[in-house]
């Protein structure tokens, strides 16, 4: 989620700047620069790493102006360097951009510029912006005509800011699908990603719309949407303090994080589902991974992981063997290498991991690599260590998770291990292109199902309010929802600190049964209707004995009725992927029984986000 800053007005422009790029600091970065028209030139300072190393190299190569830009990168697309940090500028240096988001054709826009004698620097997606504007500005003559031009290019996901060296009395800033805010001041004015980089300033501020593009001058600021035309748009007054702006008005980034799960999972599957020429969706397409005959002679997966990564494998391993018909086996990391385990050269081994640094996971993916198989990571973090020795990888686009208990990086996760499932099993012919269709159809129907979950959080807010007292908490199911139980109960203790186990439904009876009393909450997670009568036979066994039970399901035909005392029904959905959808109201569970126990579940205690010693 890279950090976008931009001033015009009369004062120095480079300390505004950096200001407003350490307000941004809290969305996570690897690298950060400025553009700054000095009087001449559009001057450009920018580095690899924090932004303390920025300063430290403006103060020896120092700029100044009344008009600029500047940025804090999350690596997507290159990895985190001098060279690949924004802002970017065409091959003359007089127009400079930032850019926060993906552009999905920027392979196909880089191949038509480099074919007309265009030099690329860098290997991110945001530098074919400049170029592709710099060919527009000159044919138009004209630089907002020749952003409006560009923008009907560009597809994907993006904010813009644009500096020209021919028109120093102007910013232009455009938006799809990524956040841009206009400050308005007394004679300057301010674009940023977020509103904590405009409060030391100004508390006016305009949000920009989907598809609208804002024209600042130091004394005034014109809107427009993408076909030109002129809008009108009323400000905002902001009166929130400094610590709730970085969380953009939500009390903690946990519920943030939940609540941008929708845009994660768009961005991370929109540039891998390959569309037919009547826009349906007929394969998938990894850039970065192979599906080679590796995948196509292949006996096993092996997937290992820990924590949060480790339940997104075992969900995984019911994928692959349900989608693909692939024999899968899921390890904890942790135990992987200490267990001499038997390794196939044909085997595929995947690890999984937010932050790509897991000390464990490392441990196992080099022990994969030396006994000779491919290796495919899954990861959060452009350039991260599990990146850099794997044989393949995979992004999840979720942006940074500032919150310890993961959420969003959880879902991309999934549906990264979705994508491939159906990739292998298409490739291996165990699935026929109309399911593959059909399962692909459904995944681009899941963060708009995410968002009815979201839009009905109430349900869960009030249950959660009435149970947080709870002794004991078991979560059921059966199946992949079993192993969704194992992700449910680890954010419940996680995050508010109460007792909390999983369990297949199966195995109740099996000794955990003698736990149940009436200070024993029971949360089953029905997805498959073929073992509704099986889950439901569970719930009545533990009902019996004074237990209360909640059930997550999209069922609506009224299956539990009389045999749970709160239903939570999710959207229809196949079972093959229904746990995308599962997950969502365990983590708004989790989130407010601990707000409701006066914990902050943004910092639980002695957890730390990233596990990078044994």
């Amino acid at each position: 989620m890279c950090g976008i800053v931009g001033y015009i007005g009369l004062k120095n422009v480079t300390p505004i700047l950096i200001e407003g790029l350490k307000k941004l600091e809290y969305r996570g970065y690897d690298s950060a620069g400025i553009a700054v028209y000095d009087g001449q030139d559009i001057v450009v300072r920018k580095v690899k790493g924090a932004i303390k190393y920025l300063e430290a190299k403006l103060t020896k190569e120092f700029v100044e102006g009344h008009l600029g830009i500047g940025h804090t990168r999350w690596a997507t697309h290159g990895e985190p360097s001098d060279t690949n940090s924004h802002p970017h500028t065409n091959m003359d240096g007089s127009i400079s951009i930032v850019h926060n988001g993906i552009i999905e054709n920027y392979a196909d826009i880089k191949a038509k510029l480099q074919a007309k004698g265009v030099v690329f620097k860098s290997q991110t997606d945001t530098e074919v912006i400049v170029h592709l504007l710099d060919q527009n500005y000159k044919a138009e003559k004209d630089i907002f005509r020749a952003v409006l031009a560009t923008l009907q290019v560009l597809e994907g996901s993006y904010a813009l800011g644009v500096i020209c060296k021919d028109y120093p009395d102007r910013i232009i800033a455009a938006r799809k699908e990524s956040p841009l805010v206009v400050g308005l001041g007394d004679g300057e004015n301010f674009i940023a990603s977020d509103v904590p980089a405009l409060l030391a300033h100004t508390r006016e501020v305009c949000y920009l719309g989907e598809k609208e593009i804002a024209v600042l001058y130091a004394d005034h600021v014109d809107l427009f949407n993408f076909e030109g035309e002129r809008i009108i748009k009323e400000p905002s007054h902001v009166d929130w303090d400094i610590d709730a702006a970085e969380k953009g008005g939500w009390p903690h980034f946990m519920i943030k994080e939940i609540h941008e799960q929708p845009k994660g999972i768009t961005d991370t599957m929109r540039p891998r589902i390959v569309k037919d020429k009547n826009g349906a969706p007929a394969g998938v397409h990894f850039e970065e991974c192979s599906m080679d005959d590796a995948w196509r002679k292949a006996s096993r997966v092996v997937i290992t992981a820990c924590g949060t990564a480790y339940h997104a494998g075992v969900v995984a391993k019911y994928a692959f063997e349900r989608i693909a018909r692939m024999k899968v086996d899921v390890d904890v990391a942790s135990e992987f290498r200490y267990r001499n385990p038997i390794l196939e050269k044909d085997d595929i081994f995947i690890v999984i991991s937010q932050s790509g640094e897991t000390a464990d996971t490392l441990s196992a993916l080099r022990l994969a690599r030396q006994n000779g198989l491919k290796v495919v990571a899954i990861t959060n973090c452009v350039g991260s260590t599990v990146s850099r020795e794997a044989d393949d990888v995979i992004y999840t686009l979720a942006g940074p998770e500032i919150a310890v208990a993961s959420t969003k990086a959880y879902t991309t996760q999934l549906l990264c291990l979705f994508l491939l499932a159906i990739s292998a099993g298409t490739l291996r012919g165990t699935l026929d292109a109309a399911a593959a269709s059909r399962l692909l159809c459904e995944l681009e129907e899941i963060p708009g199902k995410i968002q009815q979950i979201l839009d009905g959080k109430d349900i869960i807010q009030k249950f959660a309010s009435r149970q947080f007292n709870k002794d004991k908490i078991f979560y059921i199911g059966r199946q992949a929802d079993s192993a969704t139980s194992l992700e449910s109960a680890l954010k419940l203790k996680e995050v508010s600190y109460m007792h909390s186990e999983a369990f297949a439904a199966g195995e109740l009876k099996h000794g955990p049964i003698a736990l149940i009393d009436r200070q024993t909450l029971v949360v089953a997670i029905a997805s498959e209707p073929a073992l509704y009568d099986k889950i439901g036979s569970n719930m009545v066994e533990v009902k019996s004995r004074g237990a209360t039970v909640l059930v997550i399901t999209p069922d609506s035909q009224g299956v539990f009725e009389g045999k749970t005392d709160e239903v939570f029904r999710i959207p229809p959905c196949s079972p093959e992927i229904a746990s995308l959808l599962t997950i969502i109201p365990a983590q708004l569970f989790a989130y407010y029984c601990a707000v409701h126990r006066g914990i902050d579940p943004d910092k639980p205690r002695n957890l730390a986000k990233s596990v990078t010693v044994e």
